[in-house]
């Protein structure tokens, strides 16, 4: 392969890709440099994730072209993908439970010696590279055992694995913790100074102006501009991104706080949960923060239900409330929108009107007959007023953004009348744009005098939209922060053991 002496590893010009009734990507231009990190930026519906699939030979490209080292080439499958030089590390993780690390990490790629496969030679390697890398962990762990931050840092791994020029990474940190995200940048910088370059695509705005050299700005399917991100603030990448100026990210909320509605004492499960005690007021939004593995989603999980208390009572308006499955938490009107949408909160194969009514069916059936009308004007009604962009209540639920995925998940608890609403990561891998949207949901529902808990990793998240900050550790409730003493600092340290002062 002729070399590329202009600097340039990868360069895109004039990419479209089109679906049935959806143009993802116009005219799109996209130049890759050796040894960048290169931020790819956009809305949910971008066309980010498409133009990587291009990439990555998951799609074919329906015209333009795309030259590599010089030389135009056509990606027709993730193996001519790999074989050019070009991985990626996807969102969703891709790896087999049942193996080990290291099988993962070398899978169709096994050191083998007269067909047989060198085992010893496979785990030292993959050792090795955890070394290199920076990764604690016996990489003859299966994965399943693993964490999802740990599986992560598998996937991470793995992509390292194979000789590549240019590596991808899809929303590497979205499931790290904030060493394990440290380690990540670490592994980038080790990565530019081998001259690799990283496609870098994340919504954490923060994380561009940290690692990245340069951004591209996708909208709706087509290139809006390339900037060097020393040169650029993060108004004018919003102005970009969205195409209007966002004046304020976390919208001001003037809910009324009245009694309290949600009391938990003495919660356990025995585990991950231990003696955690909190109560949420009508109309109050609290956020709860702490470190991934601190026990916040667990402790969500026994309040609707879903897992298995071993102590601990809830109360709800003074009175205790009998929950023992979903079913029950339901009953009770508690609502949660889990982290996890794609597996736990929507079914994907299934158009939006019939995951939007889903848990409150009854709602819209007479004589155990589903009147279609009435599920057709619900959804409609929450499509307009939660601006869902979907082609129609019909659409199947795989085929709208993240964003939009998630305001149907909080359209069906709207439906269901909960009484107090639960959101678990609740912007997590959805754009600027509509995390603006899922926070004036957030005040919409205290408004209206529901008891809100978010859970958000997310630092200046959790303190935008919250009245009052609940942190865990290690299963405990390590502190609570009153909206007047909210600082990142003492957040962290109530987070990591510290003395908060």
């Amino acid at each position: 392969m002729q070399e590329n002496h202009d600097g340039n590893v990868l360069v895109l010009k004039g990419v479209c890709k089109e679906f049935p009734g959806v143009k993802a990507l116009t005219d799109v231009d996209l130049t890759i440099r050796r040894g960048e990190v290169h931020a790819l930026v956009g809305e949910n519906g971008a066309g980010k994730s498409t133009l990587m699939k291009i990439l990555s030979g998951a799609y074919k490209k329906d015209g333009g072209t795309i030259i590599f080292n010089g030389r135009e080439v056509e990606i027709g499958t993730p193996k001519a993908a790999e074989r050019l030089g070009i991985s990626i590390i996807h969102q969703e993780l891709n790896l087999m439970g049942s193996l080990t690390v290291a099988e993962n990490i070398f899978l169709g790629r096994q050191p083998r010696a007269r067909g047989i496969v060198q085992w010893k030679k496979m785990f030292d390697d993959a050792q090795a590279l955890f070394r290199r890398l920076g990764i604690d962990g016996d990489v003859r762990s299966p994965v399943g055992e693993l964490s999802i931050a740990r599986q992560q840092m598998v996937e991470i791994a793995k992509a390292v694995s194979v000789d590549a020029k240019v590596v991808i990474m899809d929303e590497p940190t979205s499931s790290l913790t904030s060493r394990e995200t440290e380690i990540l940048f670490s592994i980038i910088g080790t990565l530019k100074e081998q001259g690799v370059a990283v496609i870098f695509i994340t919504h954490r705005l923060e994380e561009i102006f940290r690692v990245a050299d340069r951004l591209t700005v996708l909208r709706d399917g087509c290139y809006i501009g390339t900037r060097e991100v020393k040169e650029t603030t993060k108004d004018e990448l919003i102005a970009m991104m969205i195409g209007r100026e966002l004046t304020q990210q976390f919208p001001a909320r003037n809910a009324e706080i009245g009694e309290v509605c949600l009391k938990v004492e003495h919660l356990s499960d025995g585990r991950r949960v231990r003696d955690v005690s909190f109560e949420v007021r009508h109309g109050e939004v609290v956020g709860f923060a702490g470190l991934v593995g601190s026990g916040r989603t667990e402790t969500m999980r026994l309040i609707f239900g879903a897992d298995k208390r071993r102590s601990g009572r809830i109360l709800i308006n003074g009175r205790e409330a009998a929950v023992a499955t979903t079913r029950d938490g339901i009953r009770s009107r508690i609502g949660f929108v889990t982290e996890d949408r794609k597996g736990e909160g929507l079914l994907l194969s299934l158009p939006v009107r019939f995951n939007i009514t889903l848990v409150a069916i009854r709602k819209i059936q007479r004589m155990r007959m589903l009147n279609m009308k009435k599920e057709q004007q619900v959804s409609e009604d929450y499509v307009k007023s939660l601006h869902i962009a979907t082609p129609s209540i019909n659409q199947r639920v795989v085929y709208l953004s993240g964003g939009n995925q998630q305001k149907v998940v909080v359209a069906k608890w709207l439906f269901s009348d909960s009484e107090i609403v639960i959101l678990d990561e609740p912007t997590r891998g959805i754009d600027v744009g509509a995390k603006r949207e899922i926070y004036e949901i957030i005040n919409r529902l205290a408004s209206e005098g529901k008891a809100v808990i978010v859970v958000s990793s997310e630092m200046e998240e959790v303190m935008g939209i919250s009245d009052r900050i609940i942190v865990m550790r290690e299963g405990e409730v390590a502190g609570t922060v009153e909206r007047k003493d909210f600082s990142q600092q003492r957040i962290t340290e109530y987070a990591v053991g510290g003395t908060a002062s």
